[in-house]
């Protein structure tokens, strides 16, 4: 049986997925990449009877992170009994601590993250009974990651800006790389089952089988 909910909103200025994931009989929730309007998500998720108790951040651009901050403040004024830990790769330590390198100085907010747990590549991290692998991407950016779970007769990999359907992530920002990018997808996404389904960062989903047989960036 399938008890794993995902959910998603589209933050922000460049229509950011920002996902959130819960069994099913849980209020236990994880929330991926809070784009912007941390106190805006907060009520939302509130509003639906869920309790955020962990933050995944697949790489630091700053339509990724801009929301951190105002989410932790929420959650720590109105649940200050559940603390929240933020996770994120170590190598992409230096971008997550640089307003320039995350570009989020060229939007006249300057944002940076100290992650509670820095992850490095094949880790299982569980957090509300959901076991994610962790998959180091390097290519969008340095410390780009891919979080993938297949648990309860779900496959899914929420895959940041590194893999769309039909196309790629960027490469031409601070510690980008396009033979990177293209060797991670081939080499540690395209590995997955093809009917694992993709959250990407931006767009809509789609799956590993469609991504090989119809990327025209993955040929």
């Amino acid at each position: 049986m399938n008890r794993i909910r995902v959910g998603s909103y589209v933050i922000g200025m460049v229509q950011t997925n920002c996902y959130y994931m819960h069994l099913a009989d849980s209020a236990d929730t994880i929330v991926f990449d809070p784009a912007d309007y941390g106190d805006r998500l907060w009520k939302a998720l509130d509003g639906e009877g869920l309790l955020i108790r962990a933050v995944f951040l697949t790489h630091g651009h700053f339509d990724h992170i801009w929301g951190l901050a105002d989410l932790l403040e929420t959650c720590r004024r109105e649940r200050p009994d559940v603390p929240v830990k933020v996770y994120a790769s170590l190598s992409e330590k230096n971008l997550l601590g640089d307003p320039d390198l995350n570009s989020s100085a060229d939007y006249g907010r300057p944002c940076t993250v100290r992650p509670d747990v820095w992850l490095t590549d094949g880790e299982i991290v569980t957090e509300c009974g959901i076991a994610l692998h962790v998959i180091c991407t390097p290519g969008h950016t340095e410390g780009s990651c891919c979080y993938y779970l297949d648990q309860d007769g779900s496959r899914i990999l929420i895959s940041g800006d590194t893999l769309f359907e039909n196309s790629v992530g960027r490469t031409d920002l601070p510690t980008g790389s396009m033979g990177a990018l293209v060797r991670s997808i081939k080499d540690k996404l395209f590995v997955l089952p093809e009917d694992t389904v993709v959250y990407p960062g931006h767009g809509g989903p789609t799956t590993i089988g469609d991504e090989k047989r119809y990327n025209p960036f993955i040929q």
